[in-house]
């Protein structure tokens, strides 16, 4: 099989999409990054454009890197301005990378309309920039930008574009589906015609307008494509870009090609949740091969025959993309789930099968109330801790009182005061927030800090509400699901009542708790 060459644009592209800016460290750490799990080109941005990227590429020369290459983006020169005094071009030798990628107009309407030049003048700019750049030393990377629809218009002109890049010494081409509308036939029988009349190295760069940059990029490499470009966890603009996440152990474990080393793979999980981190955004959880619930079974059916075989309901063994299995329980469970997650803590499973068998159906008469533990492990491990393990609670609440005031033309004042029993000792004090639930929190860790010191390290990272019966308005029962961190690992806890006081209470108990009994190794 072939190597197929991996370009990470998360640096460039993937920044572009809405929400996410990288700092120029930020912008470092993820290509040294990229740079130890073997990717061989990453792009750290276009330093005509912007000053952050100009100081991406004075840092990164400060760091001696193994695998990757780093590349600068820009465009091809301007129309009728010479190659020399281009400012663009210049800007990508300033930034004393070895790599250069280009990108030029393949489409004669964007050569017309939004260029505003003629086709032939066109051309020019093409092969006249690759060819400076080339003669400077550099590796150069043509991205024939909106090539697909290019080439569906007009199919001669769009291979003329591609055959100038070739003629200005290129070492890539890379054909672009920019505006991510193309279908993976199309995508495979155009590679394939490019392939047989342009004598370069092809490579794709597919957008997800359509859901299918994946697909699209799979379809471009079995055409003859070897490399590919994308971003982790797919960010870009719009719709965003091929998902490298995926795109990787398609081609390694499916395909058989070689891209980025075997070893490197276990790392992926870990590289998209870093990299979900630096652009401060969520995990999507239901991410093929690297989300949280990628390779999560709920169903009682499934578990049953995971725990036989679980090449019956996973398409590979987790642990190759660096994931893990989780079996879920909720009302939708069955023995062989609490069964999984018992031998998944090594509880003792002398329970007798009517035993474990009443625990669920409370469990489900929980999840009827509304709580909810698929999203809240946290809190499921300690109810079977207290059920299974002689789990013994690390403090006792005592007393609480949460006083809010507000006054005309004044802002919420919140204070939460807490009595509570850690051992024989009992603790009594307060704390201030920026509203109750706040309060609460402060107030718990205020109490227990001088007991428990690795409290410090807990953050609340995420905390969601949800009213479960609208139609009682007020009065309705409400559930919290609070989410927390240390810096290592991150667990869900839950809590409901029709108060949402008690509700986060439950949640905020359960989630320091949690985070105790696993600081303690268990």
């Amino acid at each position: 099989m072939a190597v197929v060459e991996i370009y990470d644009t998360t640096l460039r592209d993937g920044s572009q999409g809405e929400g996410i800016s990288f700092s120029a460290e930020d912008k470092v750490k993820i290509a040294l990054k990229l740079d130890k799990m073997g990717f061989h080109y990453v792009e750290g941005g276009w330093p005509g454009s912007n000053p952050k990227d100009m100081a991406f590429f004075q840092r990164i020369k400060n760091h001696r890197l193994s695998h990757a290459r780093i590349a600068a983006f820009g465009s091809t020169r301007k129309p009728g301005i010479p190659v020399q005094e281009d400012g663009n071009i210049q800007c990508i030798l300033a930034a004393g990378v070895s790599v250069a990628t280009i990108f030029g107009k393949s489409w004669d309407l964007h050569v017309t309309r939004a260029l505003g030049t003629t086709l032939e003048e066109n051309l020019a700019m093409i092969e006249e920039s690759v060819s400076y750049l080339k003669n400077r030393g550099l590796v150069v990377i043509y991205d024939a930008e909106h090539f697909f629809d290019g080439f569906k218009a007009n199919a001669a002109y769009a291979l003329a574009t591609l055959k100038a890049a070739v003629q200005g010494g290129a070492d890539r081409v890379v054909l672009c589906d920019t505006n991510g509308g193309s279908l993976p036939e199309e995508i495979a029988a155009i590679v394939s015609r490019v392939k047989e009349e342009v004598p370069a190295v092809l490579g794709i760069h597919c957008h997800n307008d359509g859901e299918l940059a994946v697909a699209n990029t799979l379809a471009a490499v079995q055409a003859g494509a070897t490399h590919v470009q994308g971003t982790i966890n797919g960010y870009g603009e719009r719709c965003g870009n091929a998902n490298l996440c995926s795109v990787i152990p398609n081609l390694t474990l499916k395909y058989g090609h070689e891209t980025i080393p075997r070893s490197a793979l276990a790392q992926l999980t870990e590289l998209s949740r870093y990299v979900s981190e630096l652009a401060n955004l969520h995990p999507n959880p239901h991410q093929p091969f690297v989300g949280a619930s990628a390779f999560a079974h709920k169903g009682g059916v499934h578990v049953n025959a995971i725990l036989k075989d679980p090449r019956t309901y996973e398409h590979i063994d987790p642990a190759l993309v660096g994931n893990r299995r989780r079996v879920l329980v909720s009302e939708l469970s069955g023995l062989s789930n609490l069964f999984y997650k018992l031998k998944e803590l090594n509880f003792n499973l002398d329970a007798s099968k009517e035993e474990t068998r009443r625990f669920l159906e409370e469990i489900k008469e929980l999840e009827h109330q509304g709580y909810m533990f698929e999203g809240a492990e946290g809190s499921f491990e300690l109810l079977l801790r207290r059920a299974y393990d002689n789990y013994r609670e690390p403090f006792k609440l005592e007393s609480l009182r949460v006083i809010i005031e507000l006054k005309e033309n004044s802002p919420v004042y919140s204070e939460a005061i807490i009595k509570l029993t850690v051992g024989d000792q009992v603790v009594h004090t307060a704390a201030e927030g920026n509203g109750p639930v706040n309060a609460l929190d402060n107030a718990l860790r205020k109490a227990l800090e001088i007991f428990y010191p690795d409290i410090r390290r807990m953050q609340l990272t995420d905390y969601k509400v949800r009213v479960l019966d609208e139609k009682d308005g007020t009065g309705a029962v409400v559930r919290v699901l609070i989410e927390t961190g240390d810096g290592e690992r991150s667990w869900g806890t839950v809590g409901v009542s029709t108060n949402i006081i008690e509700a986060s209470w439950q949640a905020l108990v359960d989630s320091i708790a949690y985070g105790l009994l696993k600081n303690n190794g268990r």
